[in-house]
C-alpha cells in the first residue's frame, strides 16, 4: 500500500532526525519505500519539507562535504608537508568552496557575514 503525502513527510522528518542527509533520504525513500519522487507524492521537495519543519542544516550539504575534504587534506599536509599532489588538491577544493560561497551568498543561503577559512571549517565540520 503506497504512503500518503503526510506519511512521506513524517518519514522524511524522522530520517533527518536520525542524521541522514537530503541525498541519503532520497535514496532511502526510493529504495526502501518505493517512492521515486517526493515532489510527485507530496507537492514539495525534500528541502522544502525540511525547511517547514526547521530541520535544515546551517550550511548546504555540498559545501559541508567539501569543507570536510579540505580539513582532511589539511591534516594530511600537516603530517606530510612535501606532498605536492595533495597540496594542489587542497587548493582546488578550497577554490570550489569559494565559488560555492559566492553562489550561495548571491542566493541568500549562507548566514550573514559568513566567510570560509580552514579554521572555521574545522569548527563547523567536526
Amino acid at each position: 500500500m503506497p504512503l500518503t503525502g503526510e506519511e512521506v513527510e513524517e518519514t522524511i522528518t524522522s530520517l533527518r532526525k536520525d542524521g541522514k542527509s537530503m541525498a541519503a533520504i532520497g535514496l532511502i525513500l526510493r529504495d526502501q519505500y518505493g517512492i521515486p519522487s517526493v515532489k510527485l507524492s507530496t507537492g514539495k521537495s525534500v528541502k522544502e519539507i525540511l525547511a517547514n519543519n526547521n530541520l535544515e542544516r546551517r550550511l548546504p550539504e555540498d559545501m559541508s562535504a567539501l569543507m570536510k575534504k579540505a580539513v582532511r587534506l589539511k591534516e594530511h599536509l600537516y603530517r606530510n608537508s612535501k606532498d605536492l599532489h595533495n597540496k594542489r588538491g587542497l587548493n582546488l577544493v578550497e577554490a570550489k568552496i569559494r565559488r560555492l560561497e559566492k553562489y550561495y551568498r548571491s542566493r541568500g543561503n549562507l548566514p550573514e557575514g559568513w566567510k570560509y577559512s580552514i579554521d572555521r571549517a574545522k569548527l563547523e565540520v567536526e
